[in-house]
């Protein structure tokens, strides 16, 4: 009855990606869909978030909204082809619409744990890069040739599928499409495995005719390329000529009819120009980009500097913004740490909702931007463990406690915490560093040993944790708790 009720979706599906590229149908489908989207997130009639605020469900619906308008915007710019659409229509609501209890892997790991398994998987293959952006987060060099072998990252990839029921997986680095192991790369994984979505942030810089081809032909990747801004600023930070690449594989990209984003790094110079209208119209109108992610600079890794960092107070006219620009603009644009209210807050250490982050020696870690390990999936599969082994370690159990006891995995604005400020590292650094201290997990890298060490650095961070809870503290209470139409 399942294999018949997905080979009926399948066809559903197909049709109205079909549709889609019919102009008639197109307004009429669109209609429809943005009915459901509306119904759906009313407030008091959608189960699946009985507590949320008018304010999130309002943000869910902004979101919705936006990913309906991009895909538009990608069939009638011509920057889609009509395969790729099935592939948008089948495996893209699947893995990010259709609910997680549907899936028997998921069903069986809730009744043993009695939480749900991570969502997805962020895994950096290897450490080398071929440029050298001056702070780096994870410190990557093109001299670096540390990397997972693709055995074990195959296994990795289908052990996750099979015991969480995982659908996506993120690729980082180091720059994934450089990723050579036993003459397999990161394409390999992809076109083994067609019922799962990928996600590879790159600087596409090697991306070539025959590599955007590939990605056209598997349907199930999507890169996001890194920028800084306009031309000066990404050759600034990422050197010269690294513009003119991405824009050169942005145009094989729209050529072979595939989805691609942009990946933003916001930082305290270039956080209002990333929200301009020249920047979104030139990357969106005229690159084609279809969705855009905002990672706020955070000093780790390399040559990190606090000046770099976004003071509380930008980040929190960011915030504003962003959501203007994502209301007046429709754009599917996500903001990392500010967009804690759409994942319902932080999603590390394998949080129901969230992921694992494991690097190219193997490590485990919480979060791609906390550089601490609490165990090596190498040597848990050489002694004959698995990822259950994982994720029960206690440094990542005890950070699950603590989002659990401050509203993280749930929609309701309501208990504790504040989802707009969700980072244990970032926003709560004091309560990070006591993790550190309890259970010691292992450093990443040198720059990981020495800020833990660093008692300046311990100082600015909590600092800046205060600040920021003197401005979003107050946010949190009246757009949310007490939004302004809740009296």
């Amino acid at each position: 009855m399942s294999a018949l009720k997905d080979k009926t979706n399948t066809l559903l599906y197909n049709l109205a990606a079909d549709l889609m590229f019919k102009r008639p149908t197109r307004k009429y489908l669109v209609r429809l869909m943005e009915k459901k989207v509306a119904s759906a997130l009313e407030p008091g009639k959608n189960s699946q978030f009985p507590k949320s605020s008018k304010r999130i469900l309002r943000e869910k619906k902004l979101i919705a909204l936006s990913i309906i308008q991009s895909l538009v915007h990608s069939i009638e710019s011509g920057n889609l082809n009509r395969k790729v659409a099935h592939a948008i229509f089948n495996l893209w609501i699947d893995v990010m619409a259709k609910p997680r209890q549907s899936n028997e892997a998921v069903r069986h790991f809730y009744g043993e744990n009695g939480y749900y398994p991570p969502w997805f998987l962020v895994i950096s293959p290897g450490h080398a890069c071929n440029l050298k952006c001056n702070d780096c987060y994870a410190s990557s060099a093109s001299s670096d040739g540390t990397k997972l072998d693709w055995e074990i990252m195959d296994r990795l990839i289908s052990d996750a599928k099979k015991i969480w029921g995982i659908k996506l997986v993120v690729f980082s680095g180091g720059e994934p499409f450089i990723y050579r192991s036993n003459g397999k790369d990161i394409l390999d994984i992809v076109k083994k495995n067609p019922d799962m979505l990928f996600l590879a942030f790159t600087n596409g810089t090697v991306l070539d005719r025959d590599l955007t081809e590939k990605i056209a032909a598997y349907k199930n990747l999507t890169p996001a390329f890194s920028v800084e801004g306009l031309q000066q600023a990404t050759d600034k930070r990422r050197g010269a000529g690294a513009f003119e690449k991405v824009l050169n594989a942005m145009e094989l990209m729209r050529n072979a009819g595939a989805p691609f984003g942009i990946s933003v790094t916001v930082n305290r110079e270039n956080y209002q120009d990333i929200l301009g209208d020249e920047f979104l119209d030139f990357f969106f109108n005229i690159q084609g980009a279809f969705y855009g992610f905002y990672f706020q600079y955070l000093p780790i890794g390399k040559n990190s500097d606090f000046n770099h960092m976004p003071t509380p107070g930008q980040r929190l006219e960011f915030w504003k913004n962003i959501w203007g620009v994502i209301e007046r603009k429709k754009l599917f644009l996500i903001d990392f740490w500010n967009h804690g209210t759409l994942v319902k807050g932080c999603i590390s250490a394998g949080r129901d909702g969230g992921y694992f982050y494991v690097d190219w020696n193997g490590s485990v870690m919480p979060c791609v931007f906390t550089p601490y390990s609490a165990g090596n999936i190498i040597e848990l599969y050489n002694n004959g463990k698995t990822l259950e082994d994982v994720w029960n370690l206690p440094f990542f159990a005890s950070i699950r406690k603590w989002q659990a006891e401050n509203g993280h995995g749930t929609c309701n604005p309501k208990d504790p915490g504040n989802l707009l400020t969700p980072c244990p590292f970032r926003d709560h650094h004091q309560q990070f560093m006591k993790w550190l201290d309890e259970y010691d997990p292992e450093d990443e890298d040198l720059p990981a040993m020495e800020i833990r060490k660093d008692a300046e650095y311990k100082q600015k961070m909590v600092e800046y944790s205060m600040e920021l809870h003197e401005l979003f503290d107050p946010v949190w209470q009246s757009e949310y708790v007490k939004g302004p139409d809740d009296s």
